[in-house]
């Protein structure tokens, strides 16, 4: 096998990151944009020792899970994996990503409950975060990246984001081409905006804009109140400096250029408070979906229940008239303050926040007396460290319950978990990002 060779083969599994699985000669390839069906030909792209890399020439057989594409960057823009796809073929592959990643790689043999589909596979995104850059003429434009990439591809009307998000952008590119902004260059590290975030909450219906740049700039607060007139849904324009040659996407220093720098939302029946920083799930009624699974699966009632890797407070505050006690523990300060005021804004007396890593949630917990039976971890995607997983086994309490947005992670903690004297019992399946490759799981895991 060599590069630019063409081969005719038939796609018999999806990965987790949402390539079609053929075998060529004996040798497995990666083919995107394909479906387990699909009968194509297929050119190569790059050869390895016992894999290869390829795309479609030409699909000769299609498969019956395919469908057409309802967007027009789909294929460029690194976001969607599935729009090709039937939903039921891809409810299907994500339930197999997660029970692959528990069985074949950790080894674990828990109880799957069937996924929880989505209701709404367009526009249920309450965020989005748009790259600034500049097209092959120079002129400004914002969209997303393409798959492994850091290239901008434009996007006028992103189907998984409300369409006020689109309305919003193009107003503010539009005044960044007539007055001419510098837009940075991530190549050069030079320029100034780099980055158009926006949240919006699914409830309420309020708006936050936040504008990422390198340093502050005197047209960024006549932007932000044209922004607030014309689109009264805005409460706040934010100003986050982000100085570094980094592709991290948020600086740690903000400014309001307008209005609030927060919004309020409605979670599992509680009212938060949301700072651009914050964690907060991007697909709000799934969320609470997620959340109402977990409950199920921690059984909070009178009992101390410790929340970490807490951001706002939304996991723990749905629990909380249920439980004995609540303690949170996040890293971001602007997240433990949302989380203290979102408990006293519902009323809520029984929950304690704390700033701090997850490696000293332990000795949180014991310096505050408390001894949580029940612990739930809801950690960034890479999931938990070994140390961490280690020092909360240490608490023993009953039952743990983790959500996770990776479940090859999540396996992977959870293994070591068992190693600590616990057994994953359940795992239960929620897809919040429709049409891409991601999917949500929680696990029970109790103590043997």
């Amino acid at each position: 096998m060599n590069k630019n060779d063409i081969y005719t083969a038939e796609i018999t599994d999806l990965t987790n990151i949402g390539s079609g699985v053929c075998r060529i000669d004996g040798r497995v390839v990666f083919v995107p944009l394909t479906a387990i069906g699909d009968k194509c030909s297929v050119k190569i792209l790059k050869v390895k020792d016992s894999y290869a890399y390829g795309k479609i020439e030409e699909i000769l057989t299609p498969s019956p899970d395919r469908i057409p594409s309802d967007c027009p960057a789909f294929g460029k823009c690194g976001g969607c994996s599935f729009r090709h796809l039937t939903y039921e073929a891809e409810l299907a592959a994500k339930e197999r990503f997660i029970k692959d990643a528990f069985t074949r790689t950790a080894g674990l043999t828990p109880d799957f409950l069937p996924i929880i589909a989505n209701d709404a596979l367009t526009r249920y995104r309450n965020k989005a975060q748009y790259p600034i850059g500049k097209d092959k003429n120079g002129q400004a434009v914002c969209g997303f990246y393409a798959s492994n990439s850091h290239r901008i591809i434009p996007c006028d009307d992103c189907l998984l984001q409300p369409e006020i998000f689109s309305e919003i952008t193009d107003h503010i590119l539009q005044y960044i081409r007539t007055n001419k902004l510098s837009v940075y260059n991530e190549e050069e590290n030079k320029g100034v905006l780099r980055h158009i975030c926006l949240r919006k909450g699914h409830h309420s219906g309020e708006i936050n804009v936040t504008i990422v740049a390198r340093r502050n700039i005197p047209e960024l607060k006549k932007l932000s109140k044209d922004l607030m007139t014309k689109f009264p849904a805005i409460k706040g324009v934010v100003l986050n400096l982000n100085k570094k040659d980094t592709n991290v996407i948020m600086g740690e220093e903000e400014l309001t250029l307008a209005g609030e720098p927060t919004i309020k939302d409605i979670m599992c029946e509680n009212t938060v408070t949301i700072s651009p920083g914050s964690f907060y799930q991007v697909n709000t009624p799934m969320a609470e979906r997620l959340y109402a699974a977990a409950k199920d699966f921690a059984q909070p009632e009178n009992k101390t229940v410790a929340d970490i890797y807490c951001g706002i407070g939304t996991i723990g505050l749905s629990l909380a008239n249920e439980a004995k006690h609540l303690i949170g523990i996040e890293i971001v300060d602007s997240a433990i303050q949302n989380a203290k005021l979102n408990a006293v804004q519902n009323n809520i007396t029984n929950a304690e926040f704390y700033c701090s890593d997850a490696h000293n949630a332990a000795e949180i917990i014991k310096r505050s007396g408390l001894t949580p039976e029940v612990l739930i971890l809801d950690p960034a995607r890479k999931g938990c460290h070994s140390s961490v997983l280690q020092t909360l086994a240490a608490l023993s309490p009953e039952r743990i319950v983790m959500i996770s947005c990776n479940p090859v992670t999540a396996a992977r903690d959870c293994a070591e978990l068992e190693a600590l004297g616990y057994k994953t019992v359940k795992v239960q399946g929620v897809d919040l990002f429709s049409r891409t490759n991601h999917v949500e799981c929680v696990s029970l895991i109790i103590k043997s």
